[in-house]
């Protein structure tokens, strides 16, 4: 089973490497002994991420996530970054595929398949919802001084 690189890590930061997208296939996220999903990492505890969580998933042919989820308080992002597949909310079947983005409520019964041909790759992130307001929309601080490289 492939594992997650751990690149760099200091106070202010930590970066991995999940290695490149079309080998993400190679990754197996386990829930439990029953249930095991192959072409699944998650990343934000790797990273030590502590406002939100993300995953990458490739679905091959014909793979669905053969189940319906919902979250308590997470709303998710789903970020498609290639093939084509469908994705299901509350009953509701359309089209997903490369540059297709998808916001679902916590609430939102969800699902996704790849009924295509190439592998469908998405990436997920997951955080907790009403957080955002306007003014976290402006939460940047710029810095007069140069980039040294």
């Amino acid at each position: 089973m492939k594992k997650i690189q751990k690149l760099a890590e200091a106070e202010n930061y930590s970066a991995v490497n999940l290695g490149r997208l079309a080998d993400v296939k190679d990754y197996v996220l386990e829930l439990g002994p029953e249930i095991k999903i192959p072409g699944k990492v998650f990343g934000g505890q790797a990273l030590g991420a502590t406002g939100g969580e993300f995953s990458l998933q490739v679905f091959a042919s014909g793979q669905e996530t053969g189940f319906l989820h919902s979250h308590k308080k997470h709303e998710e992002l789903y970020f498609f970054l290639g093939g084509k597949g469908e994705f299901q909310v509350d009953g509701e079947i359309f089209t997903v595929e490369e540059g297709s983005v998808v916001r679902v409520a916590p609430e939102g019964k969800r699902s996704v398949r790849n009924n295509g041909a190439e592998p469908l790759v998405m990436l997920c992130v997951q955080y907790c919802s009403g957080t955002f307001t306007d003014e976290d929309a402006a939460d940047g601080i710029l810095f007069s001084e140069p980039v040294v490289w």
